[in-house]
């Protein structure tokens, strides 16, 4: 019972970081003005004088809320992570705290990354190329719900493909895997990466490409990193874990 009581402590305390905050973009600048940014690269591709337009009744509303929910969770992630941190941190061995906590750190500041890569490079690239390919005889508008869904897929791919590095360096650390055999998976590692980026992004070269090529170097990135990490043998965390168990 006393595991459940924490929990909910924790857990009301990540919702009322994410709601806080939640609370504070709406009042300023609200949510019109973050969607706003959120639209830029869209309406930059657009013709001269195009907006975007909602056909749903309560669309123009529940969107910019949507869009400033994703906000304050973004910002108030630190405090969410620690809660969590916090939570499972006392039935952690002492080397299993000391590999939790960079890499909760570095996997928040990875996928972080991935989002703005894909906003500030990705989605300027992708919709310039496919607003080049309209025809003349019609005009651009699209719908901004179709649009929130298509940047939260893009957003959550490019964050998860900025995790490849964490990933490999986790999996040689927990010695499942050693960087040899990663090393020979290299080829099928950059299969997997054109198919993913296919199946994930819409359906043009540049976006597939866009996705694929980052995920390859990353990998590479991950490898390079996991050249300095040791493996963990067994025997090792079980003699770590019976000294911390002494009184």
């Amino acid at each position: 019972m006393s595991h459940l009581v924490e929990l909910r402590s924790r857990l009301l305390k990540a919702a009322g970081a994410v709601l806080a905050v939640f609370l504070v973009l709406f009042a300023y600048p609200g949510a019109s003005a973050i969607y706003d940014v959120l639209a830029q690269p869209m309406l930059a591709s657009l013709p001269q004088g195009t907006r975007m337009i909602a056909t749903g009744v309560i669309t123009p509303f529940m969107v910019p809320v949507k869009v400033t929910m994703l906000a304050a969770f973004v910002i108030s992630l630190p405090v969410v992570l620690y809660q969590a941190w916090a939570f499972v941190a006392p039935g952690l061995y002492r080397h299993e705290k000391r590999l939790a906590l960079p890499l909760i750190t570095s996997s928040t500041l990875l996928f972080l990354l991935g989002m703005a890569f894909c906003y500030f490079f990705v989605f300027r690239t992708v919709f310039h190329f496919i607003a080049g390919f309209a025809p003349q005889s019609i005009t651009p508008a699209p719908d901004i719900e179709a649009y929130l869904s298509f940047v939260m897929t893009m957003f959550l791919a490019f964050g998860i493909t900025f995790e490849v590095p964490v990933a490999v360096v986790l999996l040689v650390k927990t010695g499942l895997v050693d960087v040899v055999k990663l090393r020979q998976a290299r080829g099928y590692v950059v299969v997997g990466a054109f198919v993913i980026a296919a199946i994930v992004t819409p359906p043009d070269v540049v976006s597939q490409f866009m996705l694929a090529v980052p995920l390859c170097l990353l990998y590479e990135v991950g490898l390079l990193c996991a050249r300095l990490v040791r493996p963990r043998r067994r025997d090792e965390s079980d003699e770590e874990g019976a000294l911390t168990e002494r009184p």
